[in-house]
């Protein structure tokens, strides 16, 4: 008995990365993509007028990040289930996604048939994350006292495109700051975290629940 065919929304700001993904997806069989968005905003516009079974998101995108698409879904009662992909194995980003809902991380370099799976896992109720990385992530968010911390509203938005991955380049264009005051920014929000580095920076945030 063959699978059944699963619905995906995929969502990915290069366009010649969705385009072959998409092809290379649909070309495995038993998986149609119905939705193709270019930013976090138009996936969750897109969502609202179409159901899917699965959502894979690059977590890295303008407008609103892999991981703020997640929140946004599950704090409006979303709860389809979402794989995001990256090209960095970078354990702030995961425990960011797993803090924000998503049943999945997976590195863009993974085979066809492991994504395939994936997706397939992820839309029979499992979740999929690589449990070397995911205890990586617990280990240093558990080494830390969660302090109380305040951050201003500008050093959140900062914050919060850090972990959705951005460049510090990035980051000064999508809040329209310079690089150097960007990285003023981060030396503050380490100060008040008393974090080691950005990616320490995200897992304080994320245990002391300001992300």
């Amino acid at each position: 008995m063959s699978e059944p065919v699963l619905r995906l929304a995929l969502a990915d700001d290069q366009a010649l990365v969705r385009k072959g993904l998409a092809a290379l997806l649909e070309s495995l069989g038993g998986l149609d993509i119905v939705i193709e968005a270019a930013d976090g905003a138009a996936l969750l516009a897109a969502l609202q007028g179409t159901q899917v079974d699965v959502i894979l998101s690059d977590i890295r995108m303008p407008v609103h990040s892999g991981i703020e698409v997640v929140k946004l879904l599950r704090a409006r009662g979303d709860y389809t289930p979402v794989v995001l992909l990256t090209t960095f194995d970078d354990p702030g980003l995961m425990q960011g996604a797993i803090s924000a809902g998503a049943q999945g991380y997976l590195l863009k370099d993974a085979e066809p048939d492991a994504l395939a799976a994936a997706i397939r896992a992820v839309a029979a109720g499992r979740s999929l994350v690589s449990p070397q990385s995911l205890d990586a992530a617990r280990r240093v968010t558990a080494q830390d006292d969660a302090k109380p911390v305040r951050l201003t509203e500008r050093e959140l938005a900062v914050l919060r495109l850090v972990a959705g991955g951005y460049s510090n380049k990035e980051i000064g264009r999508a809040l329209n700051i310079s690089d150097g005051t960007v990285k003023n920014h981060l030396t503050e929000i380490l100060a008040r975290l008393d974090a080691r580095d950005r990616t320490h920076a995200v897992l304080k945030a994320i245990a002391a629940r300001l992300l």
